[in-house]
């Protein structure tokens, strides 16, 4: 994905709340460096360029057209492997909204299954078309862009926060204009209608993006050189070690889950519910939940989050949690459930969202500024570029610049399509969106669409810069402006959620496409090939989207609810967000506001910090957006995730080269094994089929009164 990114807030290094994680970073430094370090700086001469020249390797090879970049098998591919990570996709969002990145298992296994099918095809003497880094960038842009439909979708946020089983918990603005309950239909509808605008939205700055002003797009980048990598002798060798490497850890972790299944016969039983750290502990939600699912996240995401989300854990749940309960009967009402909005659930909601929505502002002031300096140096350089007009003539310029420069530019996409294409999805949707939502005017559509442009210009700029794509964050803006302006009697709070969706697809496809071609640019992939693959991909996850979050929801019936195996944290937090937007203040418990300050400003201020005292010290400071995620949940994901980021530590520790090179595939393997056995178990699910064993775990005083009481 993500998002793709830290994308949620994220894309970077910072964030998460139903976004998504970049590409490891590292990898992409990594090769950063080691093409600087020959082509830069002035000595070296060509010789020196051709030896790290990547496009030097592929000199001689046919060079596909973009119609032959999209085959039949590639599309096939993209779209089980669409299927695939959809599912997982979807069990993050509900479950705790941690997001990693998934590129790399992307662009692996689409690697894996089309050259598995080429070999076939060759030996018995049937292939007609070999199979390229085109191709195989093709269906990493189609795979990604359909799973990624299911986080900017908003099944586990604002789409299904609209539901009444999140109002049920919410308690405020429950009236019948402030709910809409999933349906196959409308969810398909609104997806195919919002979904395809950021794409025409930025598609005439590709070349501004990605030629003239040369922006690094850090996850485009890193993806690339994994693509390139693939499709050399070498890299060939490795992947397949790494497939390999995925496909025991996709088995052990599939069977894995199924295991645990025998187990979970009701709410609260089998190894998910295990007290490891004793029943107090477990009570504060600190146990080690036996997921597969996190300890890969954990390998994947930096040790900074996985520290930042357990001591976030420990703030909440450790500290501040138990204290505001004993404050019961002064604070707030005693009379009140720990799950009502105006007891100890609004302090762990509001509080939640005040360090979201401080992180995520700072961060959009900093990516704004730092787009606006990118501006301001641009134009101190060189008159601003425009699409139709010659790039101006640089210094100096690399063989591989030269060489996918020109491919770039000779398979231009017409200006007049993205118009033209914009305008008329623009029109078709200000019609249908109203008549989803009807608590959603047609003028509130106009104005988003008519703010879109810029700023999805704005977010694909500054995640070329900082890999940060801030689409939930401009989604929680649009929550605020639409869900005040609508206000609670016409709706505000529904009218704030479906804004939020129309918003974050746009700004989210808008960061996504440029990051693709980023990636196309430097596979030598045509911008056409790159511009129809995410039309495809997008089409799709519009469809597989809505029926994995069906299946989810006919066969869990407590999908939504806090203690359920699927709280869908996020779509609480939304709903909660718009509210407040249209409520304002008055709806928190006593002290909650003051706290919501304080956490607010501490958020701004410790980013501040961070960004103050240099790289060698802010990597010991907590990343609040991470921090936020365990106020509402608890620690037990973050336990998960920090055994992961320990066996990485201790691998790397022991051989740190071939830990660089399988732990992605390892991590891979154990999110994709335990994310598809979600299939198997909604089918069982549907069917009434229901687990023989309940194994749960009472103090000894619990188990003798048990005893006692089947013994009479």
């Amino acid at each position: 994905m993500a998002d793709r990114d830290f994308h949620g807030d994220s894309q970077g290094n910072a964030a998460f709340s139903v976004e998504r994680i970049p590409a490891a970073r590292d990898m992409m430094i990594e090769n950063e460096d080691r093409r600087g370090g020959g082509g830069g700086g002035g000595g070296g001469g060509d010789s020196d360029d051709k030896l790290q020249s990547v496009e030097m390797i592929f000199k001689g090879k046919v060079q596909p057209s973009w119609r032959e970049q999209l085959t039949v098998r590639a599309f096939v591919v993209s779209f089980v492997l669409g299927v695939l990570f959809t599912f997982i996709v979807m069990k993050l969002n509900l479950t705790t909204g941690i997001i990693p990145s998934l590129n790399v298992s992307a662009g692996l296994l689409g690697f894996f299954f089309v050259k598995t099918w080429t070999k076939f095809l060759e030996k018995s003497g049937m292939l007609k078309q070999p199979f390229t880094r085109q191709e195989n960038t093709v269906i990493q842009t189609c795979v990604v862009a359909s799973s990624g439909i299911a986080f900017s979708g908003g099944f586990g946020s604002y789409l299904f926060g609209m539901s009444s089983i999140i109002a049920k918990d919410s308690t405020e603005s429950n009236a019948a204009q402030n709910i809409k309950d999933p349906s196959l239909s409308w969810i398909i509808g609104f997806l195919f209608t919002v979904s395809f605008l950021g794409l025409f939205s930025v598609l005439p700055l590709r070349k501004i993006m990605i030629i003239d002003y040369k922006l690094t797009y850090p996850s485009g980048t890193a993806t690339a050189h994994l693509i390139n990598s693939f499709h050399t002798p070498q890299g060939a060798k490795l992947a397949r070690k790494q497939v390999r490497a995925l496909g025991k850890f996709f088995s052990f972790s599939f069977l894995w889950g199924f295991f645990q299944w025998f187990f979970t016969a009701a709410d609260g039983c089998g190894f998910s519910s295990f007290p490891t750290f004793g029943l107090k502990a477990y009570d504060n939600k600190f146990y080690f939940d036996f997921s597969a699912t996190y300890v890969g996240v954990g390998m994947i995401c930096p040790y900074l989050i996985n520290i930042s989300v357990l001591v976030g854990g420990i703030l909440s749940w450790g500290i501040m949690w138990p204290l505001i309960k004993n404050r019961k009967g002064d604070w707030y009402s005693a009379d009140l459930s720990e799950s009502n909005l105006h007891g100890l659930q609004g302090y762990k909601v509001f509080v939640s969202i005040a360090m979201i929505l401080g992180d995520g502002i700072y961060n959009f002031v900093k990516v704004l500024g730092r787009t606006i300096q990118g501006f301001i140096q641009q134009y101190n350089k060189e008159i601003i570029p425009v699409s139709d007009r010659p790039s101006p003539e640089k210094s100096s310029t690399s063989y591989d610049d030269e060489v996918r420069t020109k491919l770039f530019v000779k398979d231009a996409i017409p200006p007049w399509i993205s118009i033209s294409g914009y305008v008329a999805i623009a029109a078709i949707s200000i019609g249908i969106i109203p008549q989803i939502f009807h608590q959603m005017k047609w003028y509130y559509v106009l104005v988003i669409y008519v703010v879109a442009p810029a700023l999805a210009f704005c977010n694909a700029y500054g995640c070329g810069l900082t890999d940060w794509s801030l689409a939930s964050t401009y989604g929680k803006l649009a929550i605020f402006a639409i869900g005040a302006w609508a206000g609670e009697a016409h709706g505000g709070v529904l009218a704030g959620l479906a804004a939020c969706g129309v918003m974050m697809n746009i700004v989210s496809t808008a960061s996504d496409l440029m990051q693709d071609f980023k990636t196309g640019y430097m596979t030598l992939a045509s911008p056409r090939s790159m511009f129809v693959s995410q039309i495809i991909g997008t089409a799709m996850g519009c469809v597989i989207s809505p029926c994995v979050f069906w299946l989810f929801y006919k066969a869990f019936d407590n999908l939504g609810s806090p203690d359920s195996a699927y709280p869908a944290p996020y779509a609480l937090v939304y709903r909660n967000m718009s509210i407040l937007g249209v409520e304002g203040f008055g709806s928190l418990p006593q002290h909650c506001l003051t706290l919501c300050y304080i956490f607010f400003f501490g958020a701004i201020a410790i980013n501040l910090v961070r960004d103050t005292i240099g790289k060698k010290w802010a990597k010991y400071i907590p990343l609040p957006m991470a921090m936020a995620i365990p106020f509402y949940l608890g620690s037990y994901f973050a336990i998960d995730m920090c055994v992961g980021s320990l066996i990485l530590f201790i691998w790397g520790k022991l051989n740190k080269a071939k830990a660089d090179a399988f732990a992605p595939a390892v991590a891979s393997g154990l999110i994709c094994g335990d994310g598809i056995w979600t299939l198997p178990s909604s089918i069982l699910a549907l069917l009434g089929v229901q687990p023989p064993i309940c194994m749960k775990f009472l103090s000894r005083g619990a188990n003798a009164r048990v005893d006692t009481f089947l013994s009479s």
